[in-house]
């Protein structure tokens, strides 16, 4: 293990940067920047949270299972986020070192091969959903009519999303605030027009409350009858709602490196996160099935190639005249905001990954304000996936993007908790589990449970395929051809390069750079609030 320290924050932080095989040199042109705020991190979290998946994808679950599956599925999944999270704080509240990504973690607990393909995964995944943002996008975009050409509106939302990660980082994350800004204020917005919908308070005076859980019903039997049935429902809904909470948990450990007081934001980011995902998601989920029959047959769905989303749709239906288009017009601001948070990421893997020595050493260049230009380019130019929207039906495509990104993000969740699993095991071997700064409940417990349940979910993904009458390769291939790649990658750079299976926990080291960390965060002093609006603003942000 080597043996090398990290330099204080005072000037650069790290010179060097431990890689699989030694030491890779950073200098001044390879430095990422702490610039990124409090309410930054939490916003760039939410921001990747709450995209298409709630707005878009959402119809599609409900127009296949029902409300019922669809609001069971995203409080289960809420759940799974909230593991992840936690132990992605843990790990980065620890050693919030600039640069560094989550397989680097993996690499320093576990195995430099796990890291290796999971840091391709990781790259993969947050490319492959660039493209499903801006595919997403032109369908909204489509819901006007416009003689605009597809291609056109794809053009305009990737050139935005670039132009908004070269500049800097403070750049990127002003403009992801206020972007998540405005997709919290349209989801308040539409809670509570869902309810007064509910409560016969549009146009049409019609009082619906949960009529549609009574008729359709609540669950749409999937592929078997009876009891069995409804369980797949809701098993089909878990696995496609995990569209939309996947690689959102890891932004916040991402932004960890390049955040101010890492120690005191990256905690306040996490805790914050779970209980607004459940107003946003829980009650949301729940609106959704109550305003919106799942047999509309407008729903964005295998079944129809509809261009709006289900609050679009239950606006209309109500008889609210002009609303539709102003959430239409917010909804699309999601999909900017989720593929501007996911450019980002998508571009500090990369950065990382090459900073170790595991991806071309151009991809770690930075500008003079800390901005891997080489890795933004790179990710940015993989969401030109996206113009296969314009030859292709729009919703089948969101679909393919949706099923291969969503098992990416599962493997790399998987990742993540056997990381977790080892670093927690290192640091009790050594007896610092109590040193940590930052420590969550129900650890290792639910670590374990939710590794078995994701491995689950991963294998189980595309079961319909298999059903008599469902074999699709295409489909089949949109379902597993991610695992194959990911096994693959570890394979063939276990092979390569001969290394161990896992690490010892004697060789697992947890100190380097941790000297270093505490001192930077001693120097870090939590604002104190001088008024009211203060102590609101210091709540929120």
């Amino acid at each position: 293990m080597a043996d090398h320290k990290m330099k204080s924050e005072g000037s650069i932080e790290s010179p060097r940067v431990e890689m699989l095989d030694g030491i890779v040199s950073l200098d001044k042109e390879s430095q990422l920047q702490r610039g990124l705020k409090s309410r930054h991190i939490q916003f760039l979290a939410l921001g990747g949270a709450i995209g298409t998946g709630l707005f878009v994808g959402s119809g599609g679950i409900l127009a296949i299972v029902g409300p019922a599956p669809l609001w069971l599925a995203y409080l289960s999944m809420m759940f799974v986020v909230w593991v992840v999270m936690n132990i992605i704080a843990e790990m980065t509240t620890y050693l919030p070192l600039r640069g560094i990504t989550l397989p680097y973690f993996t690499n320093r607990y576990v195995d430099g091969s796990l890291a290796f393909a999971s840091g391709w995964n990781y790259w993969y995944a947050y490319a492959i959903l660039v493209a499903a943002e801006a595919s997403a996008g032109a369908i909204l975009l489509d819901y006007w009519d416009t003689p605009v050409p597809a291609a056109v509106w794809i053009t305009i939302i990737l050139v935005v999303c670039l132009a908004l990660n070269i500049i800097a980082v403070e750049v990127f994350g002003e403009a992801e605030f206020w972007f998540a800004s405005i997709k919290l204020i349209t989801i308040m917005g539409l809670l509570i027009v869902g309810i007064v919908i509910m409560a016969g308070g549009g146009p049409n005076h019609d009082a619906i409350g949960f009529r549609y859980w009574n008729n359709p019903g609540a669950f749409k039997e999937y592929i078997a009858e009876g009891g069995w049935g409804r369980f797949l429902a809701y098993w089909t809904a878990f696995v496609r709602a995990g569209f939309s909470f996947i690689t959102s948990p890891e932004l916040i450990g991402l932004a960890a490196g390049e955040t101010v007081a890492p120690r005191r934001n990256v905690p306040k980011a996490a805790r914050r996160f779970l209980y607004r995902l459940a107003v946003f998601y829980g009650i949301s989920s729940l609106i959704i099935g109550a305003i919106v029959s799942s047999d509309d047959e407008r729903l964005l769905s295998p079944e129809s190639n509809a261009n709006a989303s289900p609050w679009v749709i239950g606006i209309q239906n109500a008889g609210i005249a002009g609303l539709n288009h102003v959430i239409n017009g917010a909804i699309l601001t999601s999909a900017w905001s989720a593929g501007n948070a996911f450019l980002y990421s998508g571009s500090r893997i990369l950065y990382s990954l090459a900073a170790t020595g595991q991806a071309p050493k151009i991809f770690a260049k930075t500008t003079r304000r800390g901005v891997p230009y080489a890795a933004v380019l790179a990710t940015w130019a993989f969401g030109l996936l996206s113009y296969l929207n314009v030859s292709e039906n729009g919703a089948q495509v969101f679909t393919w993007f949706m099923n291969i990104s969503t098992i990416s993000g599962f493997i790399a969740w998987i990742v993540v908790m056997i990381t977790y699993l080892r670093f927690r095991s290192a640091m009790k071997f050594r007896g610092l589990l109590d040193t940590l700064p930052f420590r969550t409940i129900g650890q290792p417990y639910l670590t374990w449970f939710m590794l078995g349940l994701v491995s689950l979910l991963t294998l189980t993904n595309g079961f319909q395929v298999f059903a008599k009458g469902r074999w699709n390769y295409k489909d089949f291939l949109a379902a597993y051809i991610t695992i194959p790649a990911f096994l693959l990658l570890y394979v063939g750079h276990k092979l390569w390069f001969r290394t161990p299976f896992v690490k010892p926990l004697e060789e697992i080291d947890v100190l380097t750079g941790k000297k270093e960390m505490d001192e930077l965060c001693e120097a870090d002093e939590e604002p104190v609030p001088k008024n009211f609006l203060q102590k609101i603003w210091f709540w929120i942000a």
